[in-house]
């Protein structure tokens, strides 16, 4: 099937496949990056420290650590929804270990904010379990996705 300008997209899932090259077999409309497994680990710790890290931070870190979380918190997530989105494997594995690289990121900034003591061990500890955790489930899927290659 060639593809034709003039037909919607809408009117027709197989176009939508097609338009990327994606053989209409293998596409799945219902998934997308929110259902990767790294994708909902890393989420977990981006929302771990939005709502339990931030909140306990003093005002004068506000420009300075406060933001370098949030930008790494982000970061982790978005990476791997940009990775995904891309057409060919490799070029996804390199936004998978950008992602990858935030949650060690983020790793040092919670040792940071326990080290001044901003935050008390047992937070420390359920932060570190969160990003350890989403660690090796990105290990695993860039492992999976360097299969691919």
């Amino acid at each position: 099937m060639i593809y034709d300008k003039k037909e919607s997209l809408s009117s027709n899932p197989e176009n939508d496949a097609l338009t990327v090259n994606e053989p209409y077999k293998f596409y799945n409309g219902n998934r997308d990056f929110t259902s990767l497994e790294a994708w909902i680990k890393c989420r977990d710790v981006k929302l771990f420290f939005y709502q339990k890290i931030l909140p306990l931070l003093p005002k004068e870190e506000k420009f300075n650590l406060d933001i370098q979380i949030r930008k790494a918190a982000i970061s982790i997530t978005s990476n791997i929804s940009e990775g995904y989105g891309r057409f060919h494997y490799q070029e996804g594995i390199q936004y998978y270990r950008i992602s990858r690289g935030s949650l060690f990121e983020l790793k040092d900034h919670l040792i940071s904010c326990y080290d001044i003591g901003y935050i008390h061990s047992e937070i420390k500890n359920e932060g570190e379990k969160l990003i350890e955790s989403a660690k090796i489930i990105l290990n695993g899927y860039i492992n999976f996705v360097k299969k691919k290659t």
